[in-house]
């Protein structure tokens, strides 16, 4: 979500359990000192009459207290059932009954009503209490871990609305256009993989700040999606695009989220500064960028399509004002839906067709005032009756102990609906005369301090007859349903020297199309990287990728394997195939691996229950031994998930035995190698893989 210079929701600790809680007692002395209180604020609303005398202060009461924890499961249906099942099964029933200081009416988590398929959860306490607590102490690490491996996204209750009533597809073409922190994003690129088959659409996803819009690339990076771009423009002045060099159409987007920057008044919950930070002439200042974007919105917008505006704020001036000034300019070509029957179980107001407007004095103001936008007025009586407001959805924190939001779904009328494309309307006569970024200069003028890992390199696509594609084509024998045209490398010289990358065709051709228009931040997932090698293909496969190439591959480096064998696997770093042989624990796997050249392959484990999703992991074949690929987070995540072997924070990932001498030349590949953070000053494919360390402390578990 492009951000005004305020607290809004999304946080800013990147999705993490556990961090600091801002809000809660005890924490930074200039948060704590704050009072909740703001005299201006309860005046305003107060004036407005949203709420009766009585509610307003049930509404104010629960402003005054801290946001509970939220969290949504996600993957795909199977993925996401177990993660749950888990949840539900082995962590609920400990949950309940529990007596925690400071929280005499405490009720065990519970499932948000409204969201499907019970993967949502709400926990009724600060993270800041659950940190501590012990009885949470095993959830907390869970939930810890589930977050880190992307099975679990924390987010606020509320947030999750806009993309669930966007109503994404696979096919569709998606444009977020205030993007960061991401949350959001994720849900939409978790709708366009809703499917087993791959996407044909993709997600667009937008910031103005340039730092934020690679701080959004963590958050959504752990969804491994080929079909997803990230860019950084204005998102008031959003360039056009086109699918192909050739075409003389633009690409318009079947689905559009516009969370624009707002004042966040209803984020206090969270965002504490909001008490003494507000004033009546926040929203009146953010008030025409929100109609901009808005406006922009509309244009990209392909007709037949949605667009979902929302903000975080409860103030008219943000929401229904804006909705309405652009119903106005548009007229009969979008009208508001109706989503009263979606998401059952959600409790929500109406929108509003009538509201009073203060100035930035707290003096009432009429209409033709010189210092208040004519747009943040209210409707006339007739044009109420055909803007539908109340078609609006309002959220109050009193509600169901939530923070506050307001969402509204537009939909692009389809006067042609036999036959129609993508591309620019020629009616769209407010098109014409709206700004357009279109000659953008790919680099950013001003430069900003990045995360770590951020990567600014060109995208170069590879020659699919490239030497070290061939290489890797023929090593793992992918087959011609593999779109191989769909390669890059993030370098200068376009040379594949250590990373390269895959996207999506339809993302291929949006990034060749128009290179000179859009500000490129990321696409791509890691396919292969380097590894020296002096007998195999010098390019690992990378966990990124396989759910995309699983079924490309030739069954030549597939090898099937039990759980015996993927507990070995998991706990014991480099294992000898000789002593796994000795314990006959997979009689037919051993005999597969030791006739393959060495290398990196992949295992398919084979869950006992059909309802359970089958594991698809990367392995490194050495001489005489073997490593699976997974990261520590993913290895202490399956140790729980499959085994139920509990971990700690200090917990060693892997135990690697004693080596017999005869084996002490070989150096196999490190365990996390392919989880690496990327820097261009640390080449990492020159680099020798380092012996395993040698230790005898066990992997802890609680039993």
């Amino acid at each position: 979500m492009g951000r005004f210079r305020r607290n809004k929701k999304g946080g800013s600790n990147n999705g993490k359990f556990g961090k600091r809680d801002n809000n809660h007692r005890g924490f930074h002395e200039s948060w704590k000192d704050i009072e909740k209180e703001n005299p201006r604020w309860e005046s305003y609303y107060k004036e407005l009459g949203l709420l009766s005398e009585e509610e307003f202060e049930v509404f104010k009461k629960s402003c005054q207290q801290t946001l509970p924890l939220t969290f949504r499961i996600t993957g795909t249906r199977k993925h996401a059932s177990e993660i749950r099942d888990i949840f539900e099964q082995k962590h609920l029933p400990n949950l309940t009954n529990l007596n925690i200081e400071g929280y005499e009416d405490y009720s065990p988590p519970k499932s948000l009503p409204w969201y499907p398929n019970h993967l949502g959860w709400q926990i009724d306490l600060p993270k800041g209490v659950i940190k501590k607590n012990p009885d949470y102490a095993k959830t907390q690490r869970f939930l810890v871990i589930e977050t880190d491996v992307g099975n679990i996204s924390r987010q606020e209750a509320v947030s999750m609305i806009p993309p669930l009533v966007l109503d994404v597809k696979p096919h569709h073409y998606v444009l977020d256009m205030c993007a960061a922190p991401g949350s959001k994003t994720s849900q939409l690129v978790e709708a366009l993989h809703a499917e087993d088959k791959e996407p044909s659409g993709f997600v667009m996803a937008n910031d103005s700040d340039y730092k934020r819009s690679h701080m959004l690339v963590h958050q959504v990076k752990r969804l491994n999606s080929a079909n997803f771009i990230v860019v950084n423009h204005d998102a008031q002045m959003f360039p056009k695009m086109k699918l192909t060099p050739e075409s003389q159409e633009y690409i318009k987007f079947d689905r559009v989220l516009c969370d624009v920057p707002c004042t966040g008044d209803a984020t206090m919950r969270k965002n504490i500064n909001v008490w003494t930070n507000w004033t009546p002439g926040n929203a009146i200042g953010l008030h025409p960028l929100q109609l901009n974007i808005l406006n922009r919105g509309i244009q990209l917008l392909q007709r037949g399509g949605r667009l979902v505006y929302s903000t975080c704020s409860l103030n008219p001036i943000e929401n229904e004002a804006v909705v309405a000034a652009a119903l106005r300019q548009w007229g009969d070509q979008i009208r508001l839906v109706d989503c009263s029957d979606r998401l059952p179980g959600l409790k929500r107001v109406p929108g509003i067709s009538n509201w009073k407007v203060f100035g930035k004095d707290m003096e009432l103001r009429e209409k033709g005032a010189d210092d208040i936008h004519a747009t943040v007025f209210p409707p006339t009586e007739e044009e109420a009756k055909n803007f539908n407001l109340d078609r609006c959805i309002r959220v109050y924190p009193h509600l169901q102990n939530t923070g506050g939001f307001f969402i509204t779904v537009f939909e692009k009328i389809d006067k042609n609906s036999i036959g129609e494309k993508r591309k620019e309307q020629p009616d769209e006569e407010a098109e014409k005369k709206q700004k357009v970024d279109n000659n953008t200069s790919v680099n950013p003028v001003k430069k900003q301090r990045l995360p770590r890992d951020a990567n600014e390199e060109p995208f170069n696509f590879l020659d699919p007859a490239n030497e070290q594609l061939q290489k890797c084509w023929e090593f793992y024998g992918f087959d011609d349903k593999f779109d191989r045209t769909c390669t890059l490398v993030r370098n200068a010289t376009g040379d594949p020297i250590r990373t390269i990358y895959y996207v999506a065709p339809v993302v291929k051709n949006v990034i060749q199309t128009n290179e000179t228009r859009l500000k490129l931040v990321h696409s791509g997932v890691k396919l292969f990287v380097a590894q020296k090698s002096e007998h195999t293909c010098p390019w690992r496969l990378q966990n990124e990728s396989l759910s995309i190439i699983k079924k490309h591959i030739s069954k030549e480096r597939v090898f099937e394997c039990n759980l015996d064998v993927l507990l070995i696997l998991l706990q014991e770093g480099f294992p000898n195939i000789n002593g796994i042989k000795e314990k006959e624990l997979d009689v037919e796997f051993i005999k597969q691996i030791e006739s393959t050249d060495e290398g990196c392959c992949l295992i398919n484990v084979v869950r006992k229950n059909p309802n359970e999703e089958a594991l698809f992991l990367p392995l490194w074949k050495g001489k005489s031994n073997f490593n699976l690929m997974v990261s520590k987070q993913e290895t202490f995540e399956l140790l729980y998930r499959i085994y139920g072997i509990e971990t700690e924070k200090q917990s060693q990932a892997k135990v690697v035995q004693e080596e017999p001498e005869s084996q002490g030349k070989e150096t196999p590949i490190q365990e996390a190698a392919e989880t690496a953070a990327e820097n261009p000053s640390e080449p990492i494919e020159n680099a020798e893989p380092a012996e395993p360390k040698k230790s005898t402390e066990p992997v802890q578990s609680a039993q």
